[in-house]
């Protein structure tokens, strides 16, 4: 199964579950993209007890793939990062038509 995550809150309890979720879905052999809107393309900054930025880096290290709107990063004054690359709604547009299944957060 071909999995779409969209993730629009900075809420560290909801992108945690989020990314657990992406790394579930990994370990069952399922293909997952990430895709990061908002408020979301902060989740490195939040975090607390919730390893947010942990579940991050395994989930791409197992293969999958996290995108973050490019709008919304420079809004924010964010750049680019080698786990989180700046995306467009192109990409945001491709992840939800080539999915079996899209889940938001």
């Amino acid at each position: 199964m071909q999995l779409g995550i969209v993730i629009s809150t900075d809420d560290a309890e909801a992108v945690w579950n989020a990314f657990r979720l992406a790394n579930f879905s990994r370990k069952e052999g399922d293909g997952v993209r990430v895709f990061l809107v908002g408020k979301a393309v902060e989740y490195e900054k939040n975090g607390g007890k919730f390893d947010c930025v942990g579940e991050a880096k395994g989930f791409v290290e197992a293969g999958g793939s996290i995108l973050a709107c490019g709008t919304c990063m420079k809004a924010r004054g964010q750049e680019s990062t080698n786990i989180c690359p700046i995306s467009s709604m192109k990409d945001l547009h491709g992840i939800i038509k080539e999915s079996d299944k899209v889940v938001s957060f």
